[in-house]
């Protein structure tokens, strides 16, 4: 179940606790609605592949990420969505259930600065139905992500 190798990840780090919810929170308005946020505190976790390679971007939920400034801060000629079936591929997770952590294969993660306005966002923790309430700081540490600007 991919929600158990998020949990999995998070036996190291037991400041972190998923949170379970009876609904969906498959698209960021769902989830910001369902735990009461603004909709930019919501992270989605979007794979990319950048000429060949993939990449998962994590981003505020209200933003509309350029895919142009991203191709351009990671030095690749295009970048582009992934599709489900890659994306499910690649992380092991459905879309709406994607998280930077516990991939099933080692991806690089980027962080877009938006983020770090807020104190705590919610990452998807493996399906629709759950969240990771963490801050950027500990994100970025976690992931051992890259910090960018795109949105």
């Amino acid at each position: 179940m991919p929600q158990k190798r998020v949990q999995a990840f998070l036996a190291q780090c037991p400041d972190l606790k998923i949170i379970l919810f009876d609904s969906s929170t498959h698209t960021s308005e769902m989830a910001a609605d369902v735990l009461g946020v603004a909709v930019g505190q919501i992270a989605k976790s979007l794979v990319f592949i950048a000429d060949t390679h993939p990449l998962i971007l994590v981003a505020c939920g209200d933003r509309r990420v350029n895919t142009k400034k991203l191709a351009q801060q990671i030095g690749a000629k295009k970048v582009k969505f992934a599709s489900a079936e890659i994306v499910q591929t690649l992380t092991g997770f459905e879309p709406g259930g994607v998280s930077p952590i516990g991939l099933l294969h080692d991806l690089p993660v980027y962080l877009d600065h938006s983020l770090f306005s807020y104190q705590t966002v919610y990452t998807a923790a493996g399906s629709a139905n759950s969240s990771l309430p963490i801050s950027p700081q500990r994100l970025l540490e976690i992931t051992g992500g890259t910090v960018v600007e795109v949105c």
